[in-house]
C-alpha cells in the first residue's frame, strides 16, 4: 500500500482551495458589480458623457466648452481636444495649447464641406520635439443641417478608430447642443404665452372692479379701500416680471383676489366653495394656471345664468400628482366647441382656456393637459394635474 505524501497533498489541497477562491471572488464581484471589463469600460464612458451633458445645457459658449472638453477628452483618449464656433476657438482642454491657433483654420474645411477631416503631419506642424501632438481629426457639430462648430481631437498618430470616435463624439455633442436649443425654444414660446395671457386679462374685468370700488366710496369707504388693495395685489401679481412657474398656494392666493373683486360686483348672486388639500399648496404649477380658468368659469359660465351660480374649486392630492379642479353650475357650452378651442383652431374670447392647456402639455406632456366636462345649460368642470415633482421645474422665488 502506497503511503501518502504530505507536503505533496498539502500542496494540492492548498491549491485546489486557492482556485476554489479565485473561482468564487470572480462569481461575488461578477454579482454585485461589472460583469467584464468592457461593462466597466461601457458605465465609465457613459458616465463621462453625463458629466459633460451637464455643461451643454446653455450651448456652445466658451464657459460651457471648457467645462465640457475636459470630459470629452477622457472618453477619447487623445492628447488635447479644442472645440471652435465659425469664428474663434471657445476652449483647448490638454497639452499643446500653443497649437490653440491652427484649430480655426483647420476646420475651414469642415464648416465648408461638413465632413470630417485628418490632418497630418503636414498640416500640424510643430518646432518644439517634446510636444506630441502631431495630428489632429475635426469633425463638425451640426444643428438643423448647419455646421456651428467643430470639435477638433489632437493626437500624435491618427488613426481610423480616432477619427471614427472623433466624429461619434461629435454627433452627440451636437444632440446635445439641439436639445438645449429645444429647450430654450420651449422658454421661449412660454414666454410669448404668457405675455399674450397677461393681454389677454379681460378689460371687462377691470372696468367692473372699479365700477364696483367705485360704488362703494361713499357707501362703504372701508370697504372701499379693502377692494382697491385686492385690485392692486391682482393687477401685480398678474402682470408680473417673473418667471413661469410659481406654486399653488400663491396662485389661489390670486384666485381669492380676483374672487373678492367679482363678489363685490355680483353679490349674493356667487357663492364660491374651496376644498383644497394643505399637502397640495407647495406643489409648483405654471404661473397664471389657475385664475384664467377660474375666470372663464365666471364670465362665460356664470355671468349668463339667472339667479345665484355656485363656483367650486378643489385641489386634491393624487399620489404622484396634484389634481385641481374648477367646476360650475352655469350655462355650460357646446363640447365641440371647447375641443376646437383646445386644439387652437377657434378664434375664441374664452379667458386662457386654450392658452393654459397649451402651456400645460408643453412643460409636462400630452397626458397632462385640461379634461372639460361640460354640455350646454349642464355647467362646466375643468380638471388638469400636475406632479408634485418634475425635473428642472420649480417655483421663482
Amino acid at each position: 500500500m502506497t503511503g501518502i505524501h504530505w507536503p505533496t497533498a498539502v500542496l494540492v489541497i492548498g491549491t485546489g482551495l486557492l482556485v476554489w477562491l479565485a473561482v468564487w471572488l470572480l462569481r461575488r464581484n461578477r454579482r454585485r458589480g461589472f460583469l467584464s471589463e468592457v461593462d466597466r469600460a461601457t458605465y465609465a464612458t457613459l458616465h463621462t458623457a453625463s458629466l459633460a451633458s451637464q455643461h451643454l445645457g446653455d450651448g456652445l459658449t466658451p464657459e460651457a466648452a471648457e467645462k465640457a472638453g475636459r470630459h470629452l477628452l477622457s472618453i477619447l483618449g487623445a492628447h488635447a481636444l479644442s472645440l471652435s464656433d465659425p469664428g474663434s476657438v471657445l476652449s483647448w482642454t490638454g497639452t499643446g495649447e500653443h497649437h490653440a491657433g491652427l484649430a480655426l483654420g483647420l476646420g475651414d474645411e469642415t464648416r465648408r464641406t461638413g465632413r470630417t477631416v485628418v490632418h497630418g503631419a503636414s498640416d500640424v506642424t510643430c518646432s518644439d520635439p517634446n510636444c506630441p501632438i502631431r495630428s489632429a481629426v475635426t469633425a463638425p457639430l451640426v444643428m438643423d443641417d448647419l455646421v456651428v462648430g467643430t470639435l477638433t481631437a489632437w493626437t500624435e498618430h491618427p488613426s481610423p478608430g480616432l477619427a471614427r470616435a472623433t466624429e461619434e463624439v461629435a454627433a452627440w455633442v451636437s444632440s446635445q447642443l439641439a436639445l438645449a436649443e429645444l429647450a430654450r425654444t420651449r422658454t421661449r414660446v412660454m414666454e410669448a404665452e404668457l405675455r399674450a395671457l397677461r393681454a389677454q386679462i379681460s378689460p371687462h374685468f377691470i372696468y367692473n372692479s372699479l365700477a364696483a370700488i367705485a360704488s362703494f366710496v361713499r357707501t362703504d369707504p372701508d370697504r372701499a379701500r379693502e377692494l382697491l388693495i385686492d385690485f392692486a395685489d391682482f393687477t401685480r401679481y398678474a402682470l408680473r416680471s417673473g418667471g413661469p412657474f410659481t406654486t399653488l398656494a400663491e396662485e389661489l392666493r390670486n384666485v381669492e383676489r380676483y374672487l373678492v373683486l367679482e363678489q363685490a360686483r355680483f353679490g349674493d348672486r356667487l357663492e364660491i366653495s374651496l376644498l383644497i388639500a394643505p399637502e397640495v399648496l407647495p406643489v409648483t404649477v405654471p404661473y397664471l394656471a389657475v385664475q384664467p380658468l377660474v375666470e372663464n368659469a365666471v364670465r362665460h359660465g356664470l355671468a349668463g345664468k339667472e339667479g345665484v351660480g355656485h363656483l367650486e374649486i378643489t385641489a386634491t392630492d393624487r399620489g404622484s400628482d396634484a389634481e385641481i379642479s374648477i367646476e360650475d353650475d352655469g350655462v355650460g357650452a357646446d363640447p365641440r366647441r371647447i375641443r376646437t378651442i383646445l386644439d387652437g383652431a377657434h378664434a375664441s374670447d374664452s379667458v386662457g382656456l386654450g392658452n393654459v392647456d397649451a402651456r400645460l402639455r408643453q412643460v409636462y406632456g400630452d397626458e397632462f393637459g385640461l379634461v372639460v366636462e361640460t354640455a350646454e345649460g349642464a355647467g362646466t368642470k375643468v380638471t388638469f394635474r400636475v406632479p408634485k415633482f418634475a425635473p428642472g421645474i420649480h417655483a421663482d422665488a
